[in-house]
Order: C-alpha cells, then sequence, then structure tokens
C-alpha cells in the first residue's frame, strides 16, 4: 500500500488513534493497491452504534476497495461488518491480516493527528488484568503487556526529535506498568532530557500514585495534572463495580496531590445499575468537596459479557443521561 493509497478512520480512545497511526506506519511501505482501514471501539452501545454508521458510509463511498475492519468492535461484534476482512484486536498488528506477506521494520510512531498541539502519545501496554464488572475493554484487548523500554524510549525520542513538547503515556491501564509507572518515567526523564514535558493518561486510583506524587515534588517536567478513572463517589457503587479504591481513597490522592500543586480530574459513571438518588448525591458531594478541574461524566452502558449487563435494577438510559448533565454543571 503506498501512503496515498491507505485511508485509516479511528472511533473511540486515544490510544485507537495512536493504534491507528501505528497501522498507517506498518503498511506504509508496502506495495499493495488501495484500501481502507476502519479501527472501531466497543466501549459504549453508542460507540458500538458509530463504527456501524462509519462502515456503511465508508462503503457506500468507496465502492470496489477493500476495506479492513480492526479494534474493539470488531473483536466483540464481527458479524456487524459484512462485506468487509474483519481483523480482531489480536491480528491487528500482523501485515499477513492485510494480505501483505511483507513489511518494513517496525519505527517510532510519529503521529500528526496531534502535531498542532505539540502533544505525542506513546504506548507504554495493552490489555488488563483486573475484572471491573462494567468493562469490556480487558476482555476485548486480553490480559496486561508491558511494552519494553527500550521501545517507548525509542518512541519517545523519534517525537521530541520531531517537534513534539509533551509526551503523554497511554494505555489501557497504565498504572500496572511492570515495574512500576514512577519508576518508568524517572528513567525517561533521566534519560530524555530535552523532554519538556511528561503527561500520564487516565490513572487507576488503587495505584501507587504516592510514587506519582513524589516525583511530581522532584520533577518541574512532571506535568502537575493527574486524571483519576474515579467512576463513582459512592463506595457501594464503587464496590459493585469492582473497583479497588473507596471515597476515602480519592480524598487521600487529592489531599496528597494538593501538597505538591497537583490538580485533578475524573471520569465517572452515572446509573450504574442499582444506582438510586442517594448514591448519585454522595457522588455530587464527593465531587462538590474535592472540586476536580473537570469531569468527564457519561452514562453507563450495558455490554455484552461483562457482570454488570446482567445485573438487577439496570438505570433507565434517560435517567443516566440526566444524571451525567446534573454532574457535569457540578464541575
Amino acid at each position: 500500500m503506498k501512503n496515498q493509497a491507505i485511508k485509516i478512520f479511528s472511533l473511540g480512545c486515544r490510544l485507537n488513534a495512536l493504534e491507528s497511526e501505528k497501522i498507517r506506519a506498518m503498511l506504509a511501505a508496502a506495495d499493495a493497491g488501495p484500501a481502507v482501514i476502519i479501527n472501531t471501539c466497543a466501549v459504549t452501545h453508542e460507540a458500538m452504534r458509530q463504527s456501524r454508521q462509519q462502515f456503511r458510509k465508508i462503503a457506500r463511498e468507496n465502492p470496489g476497495v477493500p476495506i479492513f475492519i480492526t479494534g474493539c468492535g470488531a473483536t466483540l461484534r464481527p458479524d456487524d461488518f459484512i462485506g468487509a476482512t474483519v481483523i480482531p484486536n489480536r491480528d491487528k498488528f500482523n501485515p499477513n491480516a492485510y494480505g501483505i506477506s511483507q513489511a518494513a521494520g517496525r519505527e517510532p510512531i510519529i503521529a500528526a493527528y496531534e502535531k498542532m498541539q505539540k502533544k505525542g502519545f506513546v504506548q507504554i501496554g495493552d490489555g488488563c488484568d483486573r475484572h471491573c464488572t462494567y468493562c469490556i475493554t480487558r476482555i476485548l484487548r486480553g490480559p496486561a503487556i508491558s511494552f519494553a523500554y527500550d521501545r517507548i524510549a525509542a518512541d519517545a525520542r523519534a517525537l521530541i526529535d520531531n517537534g513534539y513538547e509533551e509526551i503523554i503515556l497511554t494505555g489501557v491501564n497504565i498504572a500496572d506498568y511492570a515495574g512500576g509507572l514512577a519508576a518508568l518515567c524517572r528513567q525517561l526523564l533521566a534519560d530524555l532530557p530535552d523532554m519538556r514535558h511528561l503527561t500520564l493518561s487516565s490513572l487507576d486510583p488503587a495505584a501507587d500514585i504516592k510514587a506519582i506524587v513524589d516525583l511530581i515534588r522532584v520533577e518541574s517536567r512532571m506535568t502537575r495534572h493527574l486524571h483519576l478513572s474515579v467512576q463513582s463517589g459512592c463506595d457501594e457503587i464503587l464496590g459493585r463495580m469492582a473497583r479497588r479504591h473507596n471515597s476515602a481513597r480519592v480524598r487521600e490522592i487529592t489531599r496528597m496531590g494538593s501538597a505538591v500543586g497537583a490538580t485533578f480530574s475524573w471520569d465517572i459513571i452515572c446509573g450504574f445499575p442499582g444506582e438510586t438518588e442517594k448514591m448519585f448525591a454522595e457522588t455530587i458531594a464527593l465531587a462538590r468537596e474535592l472540586k476536580p478541574t473537570s469531569i468527564h461524566a457519561f452514562p453507563f452502558s450495558a455490554r455484552p459479557g461483562t457482570p454488570a449487563a446482567d445485573m438487577p435494577d439496570q438505570i433507565p438510559r434517560s435517567e443516566s443521561k440526566r444524571r451525567v448533565k446534573i454532574l457535569q454543571q457540578t464541575a
């Protein structure tokens, strides 16, 4: 595939966008005909709907052009993409899956989609070993894998050499990086003295946040902002989610971070099964108490194959959306 023959469309998270760039880089040097690749998302019902919609639109606009569907949506519901070549997550970086016998050697990814902001994303791992009851991503991406340090450093170096001022470490669950996330950051900062800023993507509050805060305290290039996957301010709901933290832990992290000038933003799921108005009020109260800089609130979406999808007391989606609006007005 020549560069101009490759069209890649990415849905969902930043990790998906980064992996789309990896696929583009893998295929760019190969000599084959034109093709379209769609990297799908399945984290919510809406994400799946958008993935199917994108496929239908592209199929109409590109008659006769081979279409490859990969990502979590393709892995979860391959039959939704009849007429395309469906490539599950486990094969998305296998050139043979795209009909190519050989591909160029791996090169660090220079992701143009963030060039204007001078922010470059570096993937440090994939998959997850946790068992949150609502999460389909763990099922679709498999167990946790931590990438080798040399690979991570090479990607970061390539981005810096191409003018990126901020490196953002990303993955499904970066907090579980083998050897410790803080140790990885410390080594990158030491080996890349011309890196201006090092930022972390979403963090599990149950992780060793103290080690990250200690690094922020002594290293000015660490971004003084952390995004936490809080998910709820109600301990009972957190238990049903099988999360490993509670509201007291979120308070503790906020206290530790505030002491070194760090700020926080949150992810929150509204309308988890069994969430009463009183339970939701606990999330509102925690947000008002700790004052995160922003809250990414989204309605619970039951994903097939997850325990939460079969829990009793499912909340109507209209009510979940109402709670999202309330929470967004709180932040």
